[in-house]
């Protein structure tokens, strides 16, 4: 490990160059449950696009793999370290470059918080709408290698719609320029869109140009009781059908409301088998919740309850973000899912994810994104009894390949990393699977940049890779 210690302080200062194999050992692995890490070499914090530039090309002078990190909540082991690698952590690179109201858009850093850009555009009557459960925490750089979504993409969409150009420091050190920052712009080859969600596996974001919008009005919300999951998913289908644009759409199960009143004493409605919420952000969305109050009646809820102010809402909202700290509480290890499927199938999933559960006699809450058919089951469970283990694993296989008997796909948000890339290759298929790994050799020949996520390469660094010396 001399020789890379030694050529990364070269052009790195030395606080920012981490070796203390208690303090490496932190930055082992992002949120992911039944995903392998190994124990890095060396850990670097750059704070500029050139000290990023100097470690790619130190990574590619030794033949060291790299794996890039923001604020590791993923969920897909897309973050986790591999032996004797450098983590390459951009969480120093922090700073919002720009706010430009006449064009609507931001220019960051990759290692900005999501909540932080959300509050800077804000004073200038702008919103940043993509919303992960963790934007308190995660970062736009990690949002970007995930493609992530969040509560609103009912109306607003995922992030991969809202940036518009790249910064991307290559394998072998080279800047690369995609995108633009103007409205319009189809020169070329989207290069942009391929960066997004590709997980630091073809190179490395350092700057983002993000697109803005007008800063909607509070929103108002509802929350909806129904006697099951099917009476609750139609009421989504007809909500869909019906033409509304609702800015939140959300399910939980009752397994996810008991687990959200445990935590937090919310005086949420326990009895019921699945909790709607939806929310509008228009000027007057008094008509739209009556509305859609009117459907779900219709569709079977026992009982519909509009919220009376803004302040209502939030706590609605903020009951929706704590479901999964909830329900990691009920158990020591949770499996978190990341199925998305048509809408119409939505019923189906939930259902059939609720007969898992029973046949492998497991607790599985269930919170989705129901507005566009993006299930989150949970899967609880106790990693220190191995039969546990085995079914939580099994029933998690299980789900996945339920979502894709519905025509869905393994993540809708979350990405592949380690935990889902041998379903990616059921999914997508031999002819898509080698186009992949074409677009991957030209952007990563020798295969360092982040190893053994989203697909296997031929003579990657994946597996006990030794520290170079």
């Amino acid at each position: 490990m001399g020789d890379l210690t030694e050529l990364l302080r070269e052009g790195l200062p030395a606080e920012a160059v981490l070796t203390d194999p208690d303090v490496t050992g932190s930055y082992g692995r992002d949120m992911a449950g039944f995903c392998a890490a190994g124990a890095p070499a060396v850990v670097v914090l750059p704070r500029t696009v050139e000290q990023v530039q100097h470690v790619l090309r130190t990574a590619t002078a030794l033949r060291v793999p790299v794996v890039p990190q923001g604020a590791r909540t993923g969920l897909s082991g897309a973050a986790n370290a591999t032996d004797g690698c450098i983590v390459l952590s951009l969480v120093k690179m922090d700073r919002i470059l720009e706010i430009d109201p006449v064009e609507r858009i931001a220019v960051v850093e990759p290692g900005v918080v999501n909540a932080v850009l959300s509050r800077a555009v804000a004073e200038h009557g702008l919103c940043y709408p993509p919303d992960p459960s963790s934007w308190e925490q995660c970062t736009i750089g990690g949002n970007i290698g995930t493609a992530s979504g969040g509560l609103c993409c009912v109306k607003y969409g995922v992030t991969a719609e809202y940036v518009l150009g790249l910064d991307v420091v290559l394998a072998d050190g080279r800047l690369l320029t995609t995108g633009r920052r103007t409205a319009k712009g189809v020169a070329g080859y989207d290069l942009t869109r391929l960066f997004v969600g590709s997980e630091g596996s073809l190179g490395v974001v350092v700057r983002a140009v993000l697109a803005l919008r007008p800063a909607p009005p509070a929103q108002l919300a509802l929350a909806a009781e129904f006697p099951s999951a099917a009476a609750a998913c139609e009421a989504v289908r007809q909500i869909m059908a019906r033409g509304h644009a609702p800015s939140l759409l959300e399910l939980m199960d009752r397994t996810c409301v008991q687990a959200v009143n445990s935590l937090a004493k919310m005086g949420l409605p326990e009895t019921t088998e699945a909790l709607l919420l939806a929310a509008f952000d228009t000027p007057d969305p008094a008509p739209d919740l009556a509305a859609v109050a009117a459907l779900c009646t219709d569709a079977g809820a026992t009982e519909v309850v509009p919220a009376e102010d803004a302040a209502e809402s939030d706590l609605l909202l903020e009951a929706r973000r704590l479901a999964l700290p909830a329900l990691e509480r009920l158990r020591p290890a949770t499996m978190i899912d990341d199925v998305c499927v048509p809408r119409s199938q939505l019923a189906a999933m939930l259902e059939g994810t609720a007969a898992i559960a029973r046949a492998h006699d497991l607790t599985i809450g269930v919170c989705a994104h129901a507005g566009d058919g993006n299930t989150h089951p949970v899967v609880c469970f106790d990693p220190a009894d191995p039969d546990e283990a085995r079914r939580a694993r099994a029933s998690f296989e299980e789900i996945m390949a339920l979502g894709l008997e519905l025509g869905g796909t393994i993540t809708g948000e979350h990405g592949v990393g380690l935990l889902k890339k041998e379903w990616l290759a059921r999914e997508a298929g031999p002819v898509a699977m080698e186009v992949q790994r074409g677009i991957k050799a030209v952007f990563d020949p020798l295969g360092l940049l982040n190893p053994g996520k989203v697909l296997d390469v031929p003579g990657d660094h994946s597996i006990g890779f030794p520290a170079a010396t």
